[in-house]
């Protein structure tokens, strides 16, 4: 379901968040050089552009499609191509999401091995989402680049101002990225690229099925010579599947860049909307709780290239968040003492990315500053009464406020043989939430590339978390925080060796992750009714995975089956605390084994159809168990209809505590899409 990019021919240069879908994490003011695709790999990237062709049906997946070989998706501040970089990124292309039987980005990642998603509710309403072992918390989410992480919670995380139709491409970097992404990449990376069209014209789309589900989007490109837009919303609702997660939710989403000889403008504003029945997603005593979020996400950046030859790049970048969050224990009951809480935060920042190529490799330098501010009525200090805010659409108010604000200095030098790469650098970095000065973050990367088939690889890095608002402040009937909490620190080190030839592809990743000071939520004793923030100790997550890719087309044309995909990931755990604890809710609640297997092939005519099976077991007490989904798709140049079975054998499972799944559900819908 995911691929690693590799090696070059022929080449096409675009640059650094211009999000035609095909810069790993802009932010960092990559160039990108397209040349050929090799078919054989986990995922299809065309090098006309996967978000402006014709989607295709799965028998035309091989289609004697230029290869693209070098892309620069790599997780470095300065531009390395695919085969000179140290790390591999797996990618999840649009076609890829397409024939996914998804109907939502968590739904999407359940597919990689190294990710772990935990839903509370269907289709995707509230979802945790780690990597590699880790929390949901301990993960930087990125939209074109931008860190659109929530400071509050990483609950809400997943609150995508974009729908699956509209992404271009879904990046994964497991592992420590500090020097890269900030101090907060603490077990890895997840970035959203949304596509760009290279017409002007309308795309349309409807679906329905179980539990009173339907939706629907739309979306409008306009594009110019130098100029490119597009325009999208969407809406959705349904019951939910199981007792109080129902949910509606609205979404909208603007973007535009202009292309200059020297200079490149990009810009994006989201918003989504979503209120939803919360189960008992936060506590198992009260099966009527409630929950509203809304997220708007604005920002504006620029590559400036002042000397020819890209010698030298310079990429600024603004961004602005707000998220809103409104929850009640019991939908209905108002004020504190019945468990009601208002939340909004914000988070303002800019970077500055500097990329210099000379004689002895590729240096980047830069700084970034983001502060994160919270108005609660139940997390940060005590404000004084005339500094109080209203709360829209309440007669409470906002009576308490928290602030921290990060900065950071980075230093990256790249060092590219032809058959070697070293990448090392640093990042410094202070935080006016922690006591003391600078706190430093190294991390030294290498690959060694004996032929184009193989590449072996190794990293080691270095990051760390601060605990969110919710760690630190919440006091409800089923939690409470704790002040007083360290930040998490880790050392990852990481080990792969991958092997391709035309119709194979094969990787094969070790990691371990040294953590100390690990937070997490626990009873403390076995008469424990609320569950206390803490940091546990040292925790260790250590792992191994192997993917396998096979496209039998490639050595038969005539072949029925266009892909064969299989994926396992196998993680272990070492805890040592002094600490009481009885009971883990999610540091320890991890996956030992996830096994995911999909198979793509055609049927008749324009018709194919995508199987899709995980088997995963998790830690602490959950049951194993086996989902199979099938998805049913036929596909013209102009429209596409499908149906789509989640859950087909309606095994019962349950990802976290008492939150019971859907059961076996059917959608169905469709899709036009006209150019001018």
């Amino acid at each position: 379901m995911y691929k690693s990019l590799f090696n070059k021919r022929a080449s096409l240069r675009f640059t650094y968040f211009s999000r035609k879908g095909y810069a790993l994490f802009s932010c960092l003011g990559k160039e990108v050089i397209v040349g050929t695709l090799s078919v054989a790999t986990l995922a299809h990237a065309k090098a006309e552009g996967v978000s402006t062709r014709t989607p295709l049906a799965a028998d035309t997946l091989t289609h004697k499609e230029l290869k693209l070989d070098e892309v620069v998706v790599t997780g470095s501040r300065a531009p390395l191509t695919a085969l000179q970089a140290a790390k591999v990124v797996a990618v999840i292309t649009s076609d890829d999401i397409q024939r996914a039987a998804a109907t939502s980005v968590n739904d999407v990642l359940k597919l990689v091995s190294g990710v772990d998603v935990r839903q509370r509710g269907g289709f995707g309403v509230q979802t945790d989402i780690s990597i590699n072992g880790g929390t949901f918390d301990q993960i930087t989410i990125l939209l074109n680049g931008v860190n659109i992480s929530n400071p509050q919670t990483g609950h809400n995380a997943a609150d995508f101002p974009v729908s699956l139709s509209d992404i271009d491409r879904i990046e994964v970097l497991e592992g420590a990225s500090a020097r890269v992404f900030g101090a907060s990449a603490f077990s890895g990376a997840i970035n959203i690229v949304t596509k760009t069209e290279a017409q002007s014209g309308v795309r349309l789309s409807a679906d329905g099925g179980s539990f009173g589900t339907f939706g629907g989007s739309a979306a409008l490109s306009l594009v110019s010579k130098a100029v490119n837009q597009q325009l999208s919303g969407g809406y959705s609702q349904s019951d939910g599947g199981t007792i109080n997660t129902y949910f509606r939710k609205r979404q909208g989403y603007y973007q535009g860049n202009f292309a200059a000889n020297a200079v490149d403008l990009f810009w994006q504003a989201g918003l989504i909307s979503k209120d939803y029945g919360a189960g008992t997603f936060y506590g198992i005593a009260s099966d009527n709780q409630y929950e509203a979020t809304r997220r708007f996400i604005a920002s504006a950046g620029s590559n400036i290239r002042p000397v020819a030859n890209n010698v030298l790049t310079i990429s600024p970048t603004i961004y602005w968040q707000r998220n809103w969050d409104h929850y009640q224990w019991k939908r209905g009951m108002t004020g504190a003492a019945k468990g009601e809480n208002y939340h909004r935060t914000d988070v303002f920042g800019g970077s500055l990315n500097t990329v210099v190529n000379w004689l002895l490799g590729k240096t980047a330098l830069g700084a970034d500053l983001r502060k994160e501010v919270i108005y609660s009525t139940a997390y940060g200090e005590t404000l004084p009464a005339d500094q109080w805010k209203s709360i829209h659409g309440s007669d409470r108010m906002y009576e308490r406020r928290g602030e921290r604000t990060n900065t950071s200095l980075f230093l990256e030098h790249n060092v590219v043989l032809e058959h070697f790469t070293l990448s090392a650098g640093l990042l410094a970095n202070h935080n006016t939430w922690l006591s003391g000065g600078l706190r430093f973050y190294p991390g030294v990367d290498i690959s060694w590339r004996p032929n184009v088939q193989w590449k072996v690889y190794a990293s080691w890095n270095k990051a760390l978390r601060l605990p969110t608002y919710t760690d630190l402040y919440i006091s409800n009937r089923a939690q409470v925080g704790d002040m007083n909490l360290n930040p998490e620190r880790v050392n990852t080190y990481k080990l792969g060796a991958r092997y391709r030839t035309t119709a194979l592809e094969t990787q094969l990743n070790a990691f371990y992750s040294n953590g100390r000071d690990m937070i997490d939520w626990v009873f403390e004793t076995a008469a424990s009714t609320r569950y206390h923030a803490l940091n546990i100790g040292k925790l260790d997550n250590m792992g191994a995975s192997v993917d396998l890719a096979f496209m039998p087309k490639e050595l038969w044309v005539g072949s029925p089956f266009t892909a064969v995909k299989l994926g396992y990931a196998y993680i272990h755990q070492q805890h040592e605390t002094t600490q009481p604890i009885h009971k883990s809710l999610y540091a320890l609640e991890y996956l030992r084994h996830k096994f995911t297997a999909s198979v793509d092939h055609h049927i008749v005519s324009r018709l194919s159809a995508h199987w899709a099976m995980r088997w995963q077991q998790r830690m602490n007490g959950y049951h194993p168990y086996t989902k199979v989904d099938l998805k049913l798709q036929w596909t013209a140049p102009n429209y596409s209809l499908y149906v789509q079975g989640d859950n087909l054998t309606a095994h019962p499972y349950y990802d976290l505590g008492g939150v019971k799944q859907p059961g076996q559900w059917v959608m169905a819908g469709g899709s036009v899409k006209l150019n001018w």
